[in-house]
């Protein structure tokens, strides 16, 4: 089983940045994703740039992937697109159907990111005649999902694409064309200051009872929890999983790399140190919530 590093979803600081991947290409990791997910608007690294560091991480002797955007809005955002489908040399993940779009057109694979929404084997099989080559599938399609879309694909007598799981950091839940940071600062989404910045893992949003509940970061709404599915490897390994996701977080992220790899070198679960993941075992996602309403 590989383990792959996730895009980052955050907005750094251009050198952050470039320090975090110099220290990821020593990670024992088969796989980075290089990319701006979330906000178009981020650019402390611009196409060309994130397309100069694929090149020097690839050195390493790593997989790199170019991520793509999980929302287009504007004319601008589908000429960067089109820049990096056709960078000529790496593999591209898809978040956004554009994306698979411009993939198919110039007959090149692609990896099926979290966003695109496949709940299907006729969805899948499509896009596999597309170029999919391995899926992701969204944080909410756990164990039982994901073993039913697998024997409905052997129903149809077509191969499952490799899979990737996300098994580490905080989900990404939803998207939206307002900018959730801006609104949480009392500023326009076209006037934001670029604040997102401030937050390195996300801004923290509680309950009116204090409670911490979700990540605020740009576009994007994550859960609150860093989930942890290290001690699902052995269920993970028996559904015929090929790659274990790792997003990005601020501190601490060559330790994580470190603890996944020495369970995966000995073939043996972890205990868990972050959160549970509910919807890897069809309950809540977020820990502590009963599985049925009382």
């Amino acid at each position: 089983m590989q383990l792959s590093l996730g895009p980052l979803q955050y907005f750094w600081p251009r050198e952050r940045t470039l320090a975090f991947y110099r220290e990821a290409a020593t990670w024992p990791l088969d796989r980075i994703h290089l990319g701006e997910t979330v906000c178009s608007k981020r650019r402390e690294l611009g196409t060309r740039d994130w397309i100069a560091l694929a090149d020097a991480l690839a050195a390493s002797g790593k997989q790199i992937v170019l991520s793509t955007l999980a929302l287009i809005e504007a004319e601008s955002e589908l000429g960067a697109l089109r820049r990096i489908v056709d960078n000529g040399r790496f593999l591209i993940e898809a978040n956004d159907l554009s994306a698979v779009q411009h993939c198919r057109q110039r007959g090149l694979p692609f990896v099926a990111g979290p966003t695109l929404n496949i709940y299907s084997a006729q969805a899948l099989t499509l896009l596999i005649e597309d170029g999919l080559r391995r899926w992701v599938p969204g944080v909410e399609q756990g164990h039982d999902l994901i073993a039913e879309l697998r024997a409905a694909m052997a129903g149809l007598d077509r191969a499952m694409p490799e899979l990737e799981v996300i098994a580490w950091g905080r989900l990404p839940l939803a998207y939206s064309a307002r900018c959730f940071t801006a609104r949480a600062l009392d500023l326009a989404k076209d006037d934001c200051g670029f604040r997102c910045i401030e937050h390195p893992d996300g801004l923290p949003l509680a309950t009116r009872e204090g409670e911490r509940f979700l990540r605020i970061n740009g576009i994007q709404v994550q859960g609150e929890e860093i989930t942890d599915l290290a001690p699902e490897i052995g269920e993970l390994r028996a559904l015929g999983v090929d790659a274990l996701r790792l997003y990005p977080q601020h501190e601490g992220m060559a330790e994580v790399v470190a603890r996944f790899r020495a369970a995966l070198d000995a073939d043996a679960p972890l205990t868990r140190i972050g959160a549970d993941n509910g919807y890897w075992r069809a309950a809540p996602g977020k820990a502590g919530l009963p599985s049925q309403p009382a």
